[in-house]
């Protein structure tokens, strides 16, 4: 008898405990799910995307916006590459020709000013051809830059990324405090990603 009253008190605090600690559960599988399948925070380090955005700014990654639309012109992406991810602003849409002369970017023989870019700032002429040997981006494939074009690790090294590399769209800066905001011209090319709770360390690689 008194055995089967100790089991039963047992029991109720342990359902006690268990409902007390649900709430937090369920926040924190909330917390990894947004985390893993809809936005996370991103980190700047380094000069590659100067000086749009500036060392440690910290941003947040949409991952769930090119799941419903479409990806455009200079928007500001998270691609995988070489089992890292890096950050770029997409130049080159699939199906166009591009080409830089003079410090001018022209997409199909048409001129697109890049107001993001510092007026010190130089891009050396070449054209897709001389890059990837085509004429044209492939199809689902993307060309991508770093607004440093001095020193930035992008398409004009290793080549366009199919939209399966890419993991989402970032504008929006969160830290330092007086820089929160959207940044309509944002890019930088190398961070902290945080993902699964898992800080993937990306260092800084370019060509010249």
């Amino acid at each position: 008898m008194e055995k089967d009253i100790k089991e039963e008190k047992i029991n109720k605090n342990l359902k006690e405990t268990i409902l007390e600690l649900l709430p937090y559960l369920i926040i924190l599988i909330t917390v990894l799910l947004v985390k893993t399948y809809l936005i996370a925070p991103v980190q700047v380090h380094g000069s590659s995307m100067m000086s749009t955005l500036h060392n440690n700014d910290i941003m947040i990654l949409n991952k769930v916006n090119y799941k419903f639309n479409e990806i455009k012109r200079f928007d500001i992406v998270v691609v995988k590459y070489d089992n890292k991810y890096i950050i770029k602003r997409v130049i080159g849409l699939p199906g166009e020709s591009i080409e830089y002369k003079d410090n001018k970017l022209y997409i199909n023989g048409k001129y697109y000013k890049e107001d993001f870019l510092d007026s010190d700032k130089k891009t050396k002429d070449f054209n897709l051809k001389d890059i990837t040997g085509e004429n044209e981006i492939p199809e689902g494939e993307y060309f991508v830059m770093g607004d440093n074009r001095e020193d930035s690790l992008d398409s004009r090294y290793v080549g366009t990324f199919s939209k399966k590399q890419i993991e989402g769209k970032t504008k929006l800066t969160i830290f330092p405090f007086n820089r929160i905001g959207n940044k309509k011209w944002t890019s930088f090319s190398l961070i902290h990603f945080f993902h699964n709770k898992e800080t993937l360390e990306i260092k800084r690689k370019f060509e010249k």
